[in-house]
């Protein structure tokens, strides 16, 4: 694996940016190293890195820099080895007639409809919910890596009639997809987040990928904690990645 240095002989530096308010702790201010020219960095370079902690947010390649706080820890899964729950398997059963379309990316009115929603209902005062569709496109639709979108839709038996209930954003590694970003329909009693995890988990074998990335586990934030619950995982830690006891 490459370290930083090789990385950066590509034409890739790096930089921390100044401190910005923590979206996932209360209180906290975080920084970030970031990876630039954004153009710069292609599939194989951004697999390198990736494997050394990094994350992207549409053109934007990072990592957690902050000065204080080492709670992010990038988690990702040990595809082979996984061994489903009682409750994922429940959540797998229970939206297993969902169908998957993996597409290109490109705007869809549905998907940003859908996505409006989600921000709306789970992340209100996000900042995100007030999204554009050009701050959507920006997010989700801009990538210098290989990058698939995936709808998932029930189909109704009667009249064949489809709709939309997930959309995710996964871009393919070297060795293993990096979940990007997942909404869903948020007005429903289900488990469409545990489920789109499962299947990138069955897509990466498919593929014979032995990592599926989830980008951070934070403990402190609920809504970064649960992606402890897909085990066996690894954690990226003082240069290495390595199994918690």
């Amino acid at each position: 694996m490459s370290d930083l240095n090789d990385v950066s002989a590509n034409t890739v530096q790096f930089y921390a940016t100044a401190p910005y308010e923590c979206s996932y702790l209360p209180g906290r201010m975080a920084r970030s190293q970031v990876a630039s020219p954004s153009h710069g960095i292609s599939g194989n370079s951004y697999s390198s890195l990736i494997a050394q902690g990094f994350r992207r947010s549409g053109l934007f390649t990072y990592r957690p820099h902050c000065d204080m706080c080492t709670q992010c820890t990038p988690l990702r899964i040990r595809v082979a080895e996984f061994d489903p729950s009682r409750s994922q398997r429940r959540a797998w059963n229970a939206h297993g007639s969902l169908q998957a379309h993996i597409r290109d990316l490109e705007f869809d009115a549905k998907h940003f409809d859908l996505y409006t929603r989600y921000q709306s209902a789970r992340h209100p005062d996000g900042g995100m919910d007030r999204d554009d569709s050009e701050q959507y496109r920006q997010f989700l639709l801009q990538s210098q890596v290989p990058t698939k979108l995936v709808e998932f839709h029930n189909v109704e038996e009667a009249g064949n009639q489809s709709t939309l209930k997930m959309v995710s954003i996964v871009d393919v590694l070297q060795d293993g997809l990096s979940a990007v970003y997942t909404f869903f329909e948020p007005h429903e009693q289900a488990s469409y987040g545990t489920f789109n995890v499962l299947w990138q988990v069955h897509w990466a074998r498919q593929l014979g990928l032995p990592f599926l990335y989830l980008g951070y586990w934070i403990p402190a934030s609920p809504k970064m904690s649960y992606k402890a619950r897909f085990r066996p995982f690894e954690i990226y830690r003082n240069g290495v990645w390595l199994q918690p006891e």
